[in-house]
C-alpha cells in the first residue's frame, strides 16, 4: 500500500508484521510506527527506541486501514521505497563471483509466490532477481511480509523488457534455463558449474513464448505423485537447493 509522498520525494509504502518490521527497523529507514495499543513485543519497542522513533498507539481498526486488511499482528511500519538496482549494476556484483546466479521472473502475479521466491534467493545466497515492470506483481507489502525481511537482502533489478535483460546476461557469459514442465532434461542432471540465469513462468502459463526463444536450456522437476506441477515458489526452492549443493 501506498503511502502520499513527502516534499515531493518518491512515495512512502507501509509494511506491517512483528518479523518484517522488526527486519526493516534493524536494517533500513523507518519513517512512522503505528503499534496497537497495549502492544508489549520487547523486541520491537527496543528497536524502536534505539532509532528514536515516537510510536503512534492506535486502535485495532486503524491498523486494519493501514495494513490493507493485512495480518499485522499489532504493528504497521511507514518505510521508504523498496531499494531495487539497475541492470547493470546488479549484473556486475554477480559477476564477482566465480559462478553466480541469478533468477529472471517472467510475470510472477501473486505477491505470496514473489514473497516466498525471494525468501528462498535469500536463504540459498542467489545473487540477484530480475522481474518486470509491468503485467507483474510489484515489491509491495505483501511480498514484504512473505519473504520475512529478505527483501532487504537480496538484489532485485526491474526492467521493462527481460528479453533484452537475457540477451545482455548472454553477452555477459551467463547461461540461461527456462523451468518448464515439457522440457526433457531434469534439473539434477544439471552441473550448473557455469554463470546462471534461472528463468521462472507466469503462474499460469509459464514462461512466454519470446522469453522462452532466447533461454539456452529447458529443465524440469520430475514428478511422482498425481499433481502434474508445482507452484513457482516450490520451484525456485528446489532449483536454487540444488545449484547451492550441487
Amino acid at each position: 500500500m501506498r503511502n502520499g509522498n513527502r516534499n515531493g520525494q518518491e512515495p512512502l509504502n507501509y509494511i506491517y508484521g512483528r518479523i518484517p518490521v522488526l527486519e526493516y527497523l534493524n536494517s533500513g529507514h523507518v519513517y512512522d510506527i503505528f503499534l496497537q495499543n497495549g502492544f508489549s513485543e520487547q523486541k520491537i519497542i527496543s528497536a524502536v527506541k534505539q532509532r528514536k522513533l515516537n510510536p503512534k498507539y492506535v486502535t485495532l481498526e486503524k491498523l486494519n486501514i493501514l495494513s490493507n486488511g493485512g495480518n499485522h499482528q499489532g504493528v504497521v511500519a511507514l518505510i521508504d521505497q523498496y531499494k531495487t538496482f539497475d541492470l547493470d549494476t546488479l549484473i556486475k556484483n554477480a559477476k564477482q563471483k566465480s559462478c553466480p546466479v541469478i533468477a529472471v521472473l517472467d510475470e510472477i502475479n501473486d505477491p505470496h509466490n514473489l514473497g516466498a521466491i525471494v525468501r528462498n534467493a535469500d536463504a540459498f545466497s542467489i545473487d540477484g532477481i530480475i522481474m518486470k515492470d509491468r503485467h507483474q506483481v510489484q515489491l509491495n507489502s505483501t511480498v514484504y511480509k512473505v519473504s520475512t525481511g529478505a527483501l532487504n537482502y537480496v538484489k532485485i533489478a526491474v526492467t521493462n523488457n527481460l528479453v533484452n535483460a537475457l540477451k545482455k546476461l548472454k553477452n555477459e557469459g551467463f547461461w540461461i534455463y527456462a523451468c518448464s514442465q515439457n522440457a526433457s532434461s531434469a534439473y539434477n542432471e544439471i552441473l550448473f558449474d557455469r554463470p546462471t540465469v534461472i528463468v521462472f513462468g507466469n503462474e499460469g502459463k509459464g514462461i512466454s513464448r519470446l522469453v522462452l526463444e532466447n533461454c539456452d536450456f529447458f529443465i524440469n522437476i520430475p514428478m511422482y505423485g498425481h499433481v502434474e506441477s508445482l507452484n513457482v515458489a516450490s520451484t525456485s526452492a528446489i532449483i536454487f537447493s540444488r545449484i547451492k549443493n550441487k
